[in-house]
């Protein structure tokens, strides 16, 4: 095991082990994602402190502030690239949660009430073309969903196709929320001797 001091300024390579020993006398065992030498920091990938396999803690060490630096398994080897960030992607979710919270927004400020936004998230996990017109959901351009939001207030164009998968949706919808409703009406319940 190589030792070296916390003021010395040499580079770690990425994917070798190191324990360091904090200045609260902890060791923090990890791998090194990251070294930057002029501000002395240190990226290390440890076993995630709740247990939980597949996860990991990282921690972010001021090596100004660390007592003793072991090398405990030096890789030699230089790394592939990190994947580059898919900033389109990134963008595009973001976007999307962005929207979806501006939605959410209007539908409170319209004062629609919990099954109607309940329902509009439904709707709008499979289907991107819905918003809010007033305490109305409107889908397509072509199908309006009125308070209180059951089967019977689902209307648009009798020939129109989207009208007959809107009204399966709210269908199912409606079914999912009722055996929701059901099943905690029952876990709620106390039991009664027998």
């Amino acid at each position: 095991m190589r030792q070296k001091m916390a003021g010395v300024n040499e580079c770690f390579s990425i994917g070798s082990i190191v324990v360091c020993r904090t200045c609260y006398n902890k060791d923090i065992e990890g791998e090194v994602l990251a070294f930057d030498p002029q501000t002395k920091m240190l990226i290390l990938k440890c076993p995630a402190s709740n247990g939980q396999p597949g996860l990991n803690d990282v921690h972010i060490i001021n090596l100004s502030l660390v007592s003793d630096v072991q090398v405990k398994k030096e890789v030699n080897t230089v790394p592939e690239p990190p994947q580059s960030l898919d900033l389109y992607r990134l963008n595009n979710r973001v976007r999307n949660q962005i929207e979806e919270k501006r939605r959410l927004i209007t539908a409170l400020s319209a004062g629609v009430t919990p099954e109607g936004q309940k329902l509009f998230l439904a709707i709008s996990k499979t289907i991107k073309e819905v918003c809010w017109q007033g305490s109305n959901i409107v889908v397509f351009d072509t199908v309006t969903i009125t308070p209180p939001y059951k089967l019977d207030n689902v209307r648009g164009h009798a020939e129109c196709k989207a009208l007959t998968h809107i009204r399966k949706v709210v269908e199912k919808h409606v079914k999912e929320q009722a055996a929701a409703e059901a099943a905690t009406s029952v876990a709620g319940s106390p039991t009664m001797p027998q």
